[in-house]
């Protein structure tokens, strides 16, 4: 029991690494607008359309298949329109425009138990760049100049609508989210502000429960989890091209 606690202890504050050294440090004026909604149970039942926060983001509506190579190898990514359109949509959007090839995975945990490989800071793909200070980092759009920032959207398990820009435990919903933090799980790193998530990402090396409800998780490795095993800080997404369902991304005109 002691050995648990200790455990758990530890990863928490391992998540809590992943949470204060994600993405840029203040979206603030670039950020999407926090939305309140009337109440917890009537965000994740609604069938109303999705948030003005997302407003001309792309949405994916349907599934997608995104291979990444890594040290020469191939890790194979099924992502999850249905229940995650917006954070699956901007992933698959930022790797249609080529956003991910050169970057790093500049944040592995594995002790004292396997955790996550965080890569996706635009910033990594500068050799020169300190990389002390990899974490920090936001997709800039080319077309606005300014960071493009994304919601915070966790689906709950038989709701027909995600729930956005809150946490379950802001919101107080107990249920568990659609899409869980199992091995292999692919979600959104953010900062300590909800809707902050951009470009990076992380991978899940075991089963992480204690993170479902506050991360965005939009997808699951599907091959090559044995490639992400051996993922070292530093390594390289040498490319990353979406192979199947390119059609279902929709883009703002």
């Amino acid at each position: 029991m002691i050995f648990q606690i200790r455990r758990w202890s530890l990863l928490f504050l391992a998540a809590m690494a992943l949470w204060l050294g994600s993405c840029t440090g203040s979206p603030t004026a670039n950020a999407p607008q926090t939305e309140t909604p009337a109440s917890a149970e009537g965000a994740a039942t609604s069938a109303a359309a999705l948030p003005s926060s997302a407003a001309n983001l792309p949405v994916l509506e349907g599934p997608a298949t995104v291979e990444l190579t890594v040290n020469g190898d191939r890790i194979v990514m099924e992502l999850d329109g249905a229940e995650a359109p917006i954070t699956a949509g901007n992933f698959v959007d930022l790797v249609n425009r080529g956003v991910y090839d050169g970057l790093v995975f500049h944040r592995v945990v594995r002790d004292p138990q396997p955790f996550v490989v965080q890569g996706g800071d635009p910033q990594s793909q500068d050799p020169n760049f300190p990389s002390q200070q990899l974490g920090t980092g936001s997709f800039v759009d080319p077309e606005t100049q300014s960071p493009r920032y994304i919601p915070l959207e966790i689906k709950p398990q038989g709701a027909e609508q995600p729930l956005y820009n809150q946490t379950f435990e802001s919101a107080q919903i107990s249920t568990a989210p659609a899409l869980q933090h199992r091995r292999g799980a692919v979600a959104m790193a953010r900062s300590q502000l909800v809707d902050s998530a951009s470009s990076q990402f992380y991978i899940t090396l075991a089963d992480l429960p204690f993170l479902d409800g506050s991360y965005a998780v939009f997808g699951y490795v599907t091959e090559g989890m044995d490639v992400v095993d051996q993922i070292q800080q530093g390594d390289v997404i040498e490319s990353a091209q979406v192979t199947a369902g390119l059609e279902n991304l929709k883009t703002a005109p």
